[in-house]
Parts: structure tokens; sequence; C-alpha cells
């Protein structure tokens, strides 16, 4: 029962109103329903292939975030089966989620994946972009999503100071967009914090975790 005991031991160290988004990419489903029967609901996986495959054959009460880059032609198969997509990453996504939630008859709860870090090759809208769709109004022509928060990842470094600045700037730019009159209620959330930093973000306000490593241990 280790993946239990190490799911117990961090729940123990998140505040009241913070969340913990489990992250099961590339672990096998024995490992998720030792996890499911120690209470845990909420799973995140990467990839839309995986998630399908898991969705199918797991117990249906699992809410399921989508927590990596979703490609365009496969929203189709995320969005019917997605409790949230924690990474949306630019308006042509925005576009295509929409009309794929208006086919399903559905309201999709996501996150705006904001670029917050020093690396590149991370995806995101820039930080005034995110906060333009709000001030803006632009952000309520997306009838069908139901925009909750935002969502952010620190440069991969051992510079801890680098890494608070990074979640401090994302939770002011959360604050900032939730005072836009345009902001819906529904928009609550802060998606910050893995595995090696996630005390830093609840420090900085992270209302999610995204933990996996120190779920389930090193990926298979």
């Amino acid at each position: 029962m280790k993946i239990a005991q190490n799911l117990r031991k961090i729940k123990e160290t998140l505040p009241e109103g913070v969340r913990l988004t489990a992250v099961s990419k590339f672990h096998p489903d024995e490992a998720i329903m030792e996890a499911y029967e120690a209470g845990q609901r909420i799973f995140g996986e990467n990839r839309v292939q995986e998630l399908a495959g898991k969705y199918e054959r797991l117990p249906k009460d699992i809410e399921w975030h989508l927590i990596g880059h979703l490609q365009t032609n496969k929203a189709h198969i995320a969005v019917p089966i997605a409790s949230m997509i924690q990474s949306v990453d630019s308006e042509r996504l925005l576009t295509v989620l929409d009309s794929e939630a208006l086919k399903c008859g559905k309201k999709l709860k996501i996150l705006l994946q904001v670029h917050i870090a020093q690396e590149e090759q991370k995806f995101g809208f820039r930080p005034d972009e995110a906060a333009s769709l709000f001030s803006s109004g632009k952000i309520k022509k997306y009838e069908n999503l139901v925009p909750c928060g935002l969502m952010g990842m620190a440069t991969f470094t051992d510079d801890s100071g680098q890494i608070r600045s990074e979640f401090r700037s994302l939770a002011a730019l959360f604050r900032r967009i939730r005072a836009f009159p345009q902001t819906g209620d529904e928009f609550t959330e802060i998606s910050m914090g893995m595995s090696d930093d996630y005390p830093i973000a609840v420090a900085e306000g992270s209302t999610i975790v995204r933990i996996g490593s120190l779920i389930f241990g090193p990926r298979p």
C-alpha cells in the first residue's frame, strides 16, 4: 500500500481548499486503482490516447484532467471524456474546444496555460495575452467553455527564488484577471506546483497541485 501511504503524506501537507491532481501518465491501471481505493478521484494525463484508454477501463467516477499539450486534431477525443483541460494554450485551441463541447452538449471546464518559465519549449499564453482575453470580453464568445482559472509551470531549476517568483507572477495575474467585470464567478483556480516544487506553489496561492512521482514513484 505504498501509493496509499504516499497519498496520505502529501494530503497532510496540503491546506484546506488545495486539491490534488494525481499525475498518472505512463503508470498502469493497477497503480491508479491503488490510489483510487485510497480515496483519490482526480487524475491527470498528458496524452489523449492514454487518457482515452484509461477512461474506458477504469471507474467512471474518476475525474480526468488533461494536463499536457493538446493538439487541435485530438480535441474531439479529449472533450467528451475530460472533466477539465488544464492546458489550454492558444486561441485556436479555445475555438476548437468550444466547437467540440457544443457537439457534446457539454460545458467544458478549462484552465488557461500561461507561459511563466524561462524555457522557450514550454507552451502557454503570454501573461498579457491571457489578461486581454478577459479585459476585452473576448473570452465570452466561447459559450461552451467554462474558464476556471490559470495553469503554469515554473522553470526546471534548483533556484527556489526563481521558482517562487514565477509562481508569484502567475498568482498576481490570476488576481488581476479575476478583478475584471467580464470574468465569471467560476474563475477560482490556480494550478501550479508539481512533485519538486509544490510546497512553494501552495505558499504562493496554488489551489490545484499536479503530483506524480511522489505518489506513484518514477515513471515506468
